[in-house]
């Protein structure tokens, strides 16, 4: 699969709606996870969507999720750029470029999905997402 680099929309309990309504509005095939799927079942959280992917018959593709506990989005800080593929070499290559003189919030590691992720702003304050997508075994 070609690296491919998308928006990453965050949003505050209505990730659902908004998904819903970029769908209507673009077309396309959504999917979308809940916390509630990975582990956070019977908590307030658990309808809450921690990923959902819209992808367009124009070829867009869109992302976004509810924030994670404590984490508020706002105008300002409720996007990202996503980076995703299975080329751990050039993903990675990426992550070590943009998360020098920056901030790293989330390690590049494997992470409870199968997937390799990390989260890092650049030293010009704009926020990423690695995510380096792992063989089926």
């Amino acid at each position: 699969m070609a690296s491919q680099l998308n928006p990453y929309l965050s949003f505050n309990g209505d990730a659902r709606q908004a998904l819903e309504f970029y769908k209507e509005v673009f077309g396309g095939t959504l999917s979308m996870n809940t916390y509630g799927e990975f582990g956070q079942e019977g908590t307030p959280d658990a309808d809450k969507i921690m990923h959902g992917m819209l992808e367009t018959p124009s070829g867009y593709t869109l992302m976004g999720a509810d924030g994670a506990p404590g984490q508020e989005a706002q105008p300002g800080n409720n996007f990202s750029v996503a980076l995703t593929g299975d080329d751990d070499a050039e993903l990675r290559g990426y992550w070590e470029k943009l998360s020098a003189d920056g901030s790293v919030s989330v390690p590049l590691e494997k992470q409870m999905w199968g997937d390799v992720f990390g989260m890092c702003t650049d030293r010009f304050g704009i926020p990423w997402m690695v995510n380096i997508s792992q063989a089926e075994s």
